[in-house]
């Protein structure tokens, strides 16, 4: 491949440039979606030369009507036997999916026959209930927004369709971001978690625990963070672009700067002064955002310690009492478990969200 370019671009080229001709020939009174939306590096933006490495290159989703879903085959074929081998210099033949790893495809080089694009053709809905186990979305409980992938609700809004025929932005804009019961039962959650810590940073350290400091204030850290975009209204995508994607929020640089002088203090002083203010900025931020009255809060001992906190319970308290007449009402402040590193393998899966819905509530409200 020559210089890199962003798989974004090069893939609405490619629609454009090879696919949409061969679409638009062979099948001229078709009504479709085309894009690049879910799984990827790409999608979010974040992709550089290290992801070219599989299922990467120039691809595109195909989204038929019901009525014209049949046509699957024939499509398909048609962009095998007509698309070029080289787009860009990207292969636009790809392996079979590999059964042994997730039915990962890698782009693969050929100068005869068919080619095996990475094009994917679905209705919507098919696509829908693959991503998050349901294809309406006009009327989602609470509780099964609960259990659903936070970063795969960010890679379905964060695609781009290059021809919508069939309107899939419309039905996509409706789980643009959370609704505001499940926005404020999340923020009370990551309140509630800094709350249930705030005090051991300085406590583990002085104790001589080091690595349990540096531990706590990391978890406080990534609470804070995580509510920097809950009051951003943006999703958080998983743990390997969530720093990225962090540093990317539009929030005042200094909460951004105490919280990684926080994390990277190498005396506990310093460690607990961050720590501490980075939370009286996340405070700001709360108490800007309207979510519920102003919180009166100030930096101050806890319980008579020389350990400095804000209270961070009464944030947690002020935003669960607006629950109160919701389905969320009295549920135990946890957040959700696609916030928590490394469960990924089973937090993202659709299959395991009736269990995940489990953890809320009983089945009567899902």
């Amino acid at each position: 491949m020559s210089e890199f370019i962003k798989g974004m671009d090069l893939c609405e080229g490619f629609f454009n440039d090879c696919a949409r001709p061969i679409i638009e020939r062979s099948f001229p009174d078709l009504i479709y979606t085309a894009g690049l939306i879910g799984y990827g590096s790409d999608v979010l933006g974040y992709d550089d030369a290290v992801s070219t490495d599989h299922m990467w290159g120039p691809r595109f989703y195909l989204f038929l009507s019901e009525a014209d879903i049949s046509k699957k085959n024939g499509i398909f074929n048609a962009l095998s036997e007509n698309l070029p081998y080289t787009y860009k210099g990207c292969s636009v033949n790809f392996t079979q999916p590999d059964p042994n790893d997730c039915g990962v495809q890698h782009p693969e080089f050929i100068t005869n026959g068919r080619v095996n694009p990475l094009v994917f053709v679905y209705t919507f809905d098919e696509y829908l209930i693959e991503q998050l186990g349901i294809s309406c979305l006009d009327s989602i409980s609470a509780v099964r927004w609960l259990s659903f992938s936070e970063h795969r609700l960010l890679s379905l809004v964060s695609g781009k369709f290059f021809v919508d025929g069939l309107n899939c932005a419309g039905k996509i804009s409706k789980i643009k971001y959370y609704p505001e019961d499940v926005k404020l039962y999340m923020i009370a959650s990551n309140w509630e978690i800094i709350a249930s810590e705030q005090a051991f940073v300085k406590r583990c350290g002085e104790r001589g625990d080091d690595i349990g400091s540096r531990l706590v204030c990391a978890r406080i850290a990534e609470r804070l963070m995580r509510l920097c975009f809950l009051y951003n209204d943006t999703y958080a995508p998983y743990s390997k672009w969530f720093g990225t994607a962090f540093n990317r929020l539009n929030i005042p640089e200094r909460i951004k700067q105490t919280i990684q002088e926080a994390v990277s203090a190498n005396t506990l002083t310093q460690r607990e002064n961050k720590i501490v203010e980075a939370q009286a900025l996340a405070a700001e931020m709360h108490n800007s955002s309207g979510l519920t009255d102003a919180v009166d809060y100030r930096v101050e001992d806890y319980f008579g310690r020389d350990i400095k906190v804000i209270f961070a319970d009464k944030f947690a308290q002020a935003t669960a009492d607006r629950l109160k007449g919701t389905d969320l009402e009295n549920l135990p402040l946890i957040g959700t478990l696609s916030q928590l590193g490394g469960l990924s393998s089973f937090a993202d899966e659709k299959e395991f969200y009736p269990q995940i819905m489990k953890l809320y509530k009983s089945s009567d409200l899902l």
